[in-house]
């Protein structure tokens, strides 16, 4: 029987010699460490792991992420009177909540009322940012395009939306999102139920239909790719320039499946756009809420979008309208 790959089941790993990296304008003295190969890092991607680059924005970036972690991280321990088995017993429903309605905007709120919220966002956004930056150096300094930098600033949108741009127009850091797994969600409910439905909001329903559409078309191509990866389905780059057996099998497949296909380059195009346009949209409707629209079911009654639900109860009279009616 004749030998066939099938590496979505394989156990083989590709052994050879290190590689430094493409080589930069500086050479590679900015890489630090000799690359290691791993053997489980193998079995999901590439074995060697290394040489490591951070780079001046990169180590900043690090410290920033450091700093807003232990901020938030000895918050919640203190929460459970430094107790670290509760802490880890507890920890999905620990949190840091941002300071109290009644504070507005305060730069300086007291720290245990949502100053060390502020100043653990501060800090999470200047990572963020600093972390932006530097994926947008190591793509221009790689010679490549800056597609992924851009996607990250998609996320980020939607991060600075729900903890910054959208407190200050509300003219509150109480809008904004605890730092916690069980508060965050908690909020999420809570923030849904205060506006009449979240579900109703346009713009979420466009952010559903691209987060289901990029989760689709991602599984759709990785797994067509898996098919023909015998055929060397692989090597997408050259299979989009001259079209192999392997692109041919997968349109063909395509066709007499779905009725239509993309092709080996349009394919990453469709799966980028859905999946930035998912934090996109999401953001401009958590941008609306509260600032342009009060109540979102209110809003799709009005433009026919939900239907009214029928009274349960008998409609009352003001007992108020009664006593002027027997006064006059």
């Amino acid at each position: 029987m004749a030998i066939e790959y099938q590496n979505l089941f394989t156990r083989v790993q590709v052994h050879a010699p290190s590689y430094p990296g493409v080589p930069l304008e500086r050479g590679n003295r900015e890489r630090e460490g000799p690359p290691i190969h791993v053997h489980l890092l193998g079995r999901i991607g590439d074995a060697q792991l290394g040489p490591l680059y951070l780079g001046w924005f990169g180590l900043a970036s690090a410290l920033c992420f450091f700093i807003c972690i232990e901020i938030i991280g000895l918050n919640m321990l203190a929460s459970v009177n430094w107790n670290p088995i509760q802490f880890v017993r507890q920890l999905p429903w620990l949190g840091l909540e941002p300071p109290p309605a009644g504070m507005g905007l305060k730069l300086f709120p007291p720290l245990n009322q949502g100053g060390w919220w502020l100043m653990a966002g501060f800090f999470m956004t200047l990572g963020v940012l600093l972390w932006w930056g530097r994926m947008y150096r190591r793509a221009k300094a790689l010679g490549m395009g800056t597609h992924v930098a851009w996607a990250f600033a998609a996320a980020i949108w939607l991060m600075l939306v729900l903890g910054f741009i959208r407190p200050i127009l509300m003219g509150s850091w109480g809008e904004a999102v605890p730092f916690g797994i069980f508060p965050h969600l908690d909020w999420t409910a809570a923030f849904s139920i205060r506006y009449g439905n979240l579900f109703y909001n346009p713009f979420h329903m466009l952010s559903i239909a691209f987060l289901y559409g990029a989760t689709l078309i991602f599984a759709m191509h990785g797994a067509t790719i898996l098919a023909v990866s015998r055929f060397g389905g692989e090597r997408e780059i050259e299979q989009i320039v001259d079209r192999g057996t392997a692109s041919e099998r997968a349109a063909l497949f395509w066709r007499w499946t779905m009725g239509w296909n993309a092709t080996m380059e349009s394919i990453h195009r469709w799966g980028w756009w859905f999946a930035v346009l998912c934090p996109l949209t999401g953001g401009i409707g958590i941008l609306l809420t509260g600032t342009v629209v009060d109540n979102w079911y209110l809003w799709a009654v009005k433009h026919h979008i939900a239907p009214t639900y029928p009274a349960a109860f008998a409609p009352m009279i003001d007992p108020a309208l009664i006593l002027q009616g027997v006064k006059k």
